[in-house]
């Protein structure tokens, strides 16, 4: 037979072929990515699970779902408060306040597999962690507001980029200063300074201490009204700067007049020139003669702010985003560590 008469089968074969190799490029592609999904993600891209024991001071937030990827966008990190999720989990998380009262204890009777790691949490001042020595050798890493913890979770952090624009003015305020305050013991350094200041200046002190408690809604609002807020420490200890900056003062937009660590510690976390230090008055009359004088200069009232234009503030309160922290710093844990003395570290 003449080859010319299989000419039209040969074309049709070729037009067949040719149609087909986009479903094959397809279907090769899709092989290729079904078999790299087969491979493990790389270590520092595992999924991680945090195991925290007992909720801090018992108030309890949902977990359900993926939490850290969901709220803040931090991926393969995974919370849970469910205990019989302990023999897989990468890191348990114990809070300080609840094994010093005994309301949880460790589970020290439950084999614990060595790539698993202890985690101790707390948010206090060493003043308030009782009992720590109990712990010495047992935690392999520390978390707190301390900056040289293994996790540092700040209460609150100084961020570039403009934060709130536009305050109420010196003139326009209708109180001079104020403070909220729960607790407070007569030799607490901030309880001698109120007392002496009181005696130069307004205050308007709010809280259990004067029985004047101060909602949630109202705190802010409240405080916004005065010309300065006085971010008293109850320990004046290494890092510790709470929401009493960060919340009260730079989020009422009022200027925070600071007792606790040294100036330089202020400087290094807060914004350029937002606070008033007391260590830096040789008395308190000094300082109440330099407060009376800012208040009565609208110039140096408001050089208080300027910081708003290039810098914004970042609190952090909740627990879930503290804990989500962990998977970030996971990879760079010392994988090897045991506080053998815990006590002299949180004491330090």
């Amino acid at each position: 037979e003449p080859i010319w008469k299989f000419l039209p089968l040969f074309l049709l074969a070729v037009i067949l072929l040719l149609s087909s190799l986009p479903l094959l490029v397809y279907h090769s592609l899709v092989i290729q990515m079904l078999h790299v999904q087969q491979y493990p993600a790389p270590a520092s891209q595992r999924n991680l699970s945090i195991l925290l024991w007992h909720w801090p001071f018992g108030r309890s937030y949902s977990l359900s779902g993926n939490k850290c990827l969901e709220m803040y966008g931090i991926g393969h990190c995974f919370l849970t408060d469910d205990r019989s999720a302990y023999p897989t989990a990468d890191v348990v998380v114990f809070h300080h306040q609840e094994l010093s009262n005994a309301a949880s204890i460790l589970p020290m009777h439950l084999p614990r597999s060595t790539a698993q790691g202890w985690m101790w949490l707390s948010m206090e001042p060493p003043v308030n962690n009782a009992n720590v020595k109990q712990l010495n050798g047992v935690f392999n890493w520390t978390m707190s507001y301390r900056r040289d913890a293994d996790v540092t979770i700040p209460y609150g952090e100084t961020l570039p980029g403009a934060g709130m624009q536009g305050f109420q003015s010196a003139l326009k305020r209708s109180c001079f200063a104020s403070w909220v305050v729960s607790k407070s013991k007569p030799n607490q350094t901030r309880v001698n300074v109120y007392q002496s200041l009181q005696k130069y200046i307004p205050i308007q002190v709010y809280g259990k201490w004067k029985k004047k408690p101060l909602p949630d809604d109202r705190l802010l609002p409240t405080i916004s009204k005065c010309l300065f807020y006085l971010s008293f420490e109850n320990s004046e200890t290494k890092d510790y700067i709470s929401e009493k900056l960060w919340r009260n003062a730079f989020q009422a937009r009022t200027i925070p007049v600071v007792l606790g660590p040294s100036r330089p510690t202020y400087e290094e976390v807060a914004p350029p020139h937002s606070f008033i230090h007391v260590a830096d008055f040789k008395s308190v009359v000094e300082l109440a003669v330099y407060l009376n004088h800012v208040a009565a200069d609208k110039q140096a009232y408001e050089e208080y702010f300027k910081w708003h234009k290039t810098h914004r503030i970042k609190t952090y309160t909740d627990w879930r985003e503290r804990l989500c922290q962990i998977c970030l710093k996971y990879p760079s844990l010392p994988t090897s560590k045991v506080y053998q003395d815990l006590d002299g570290w949180v004491n330090r």
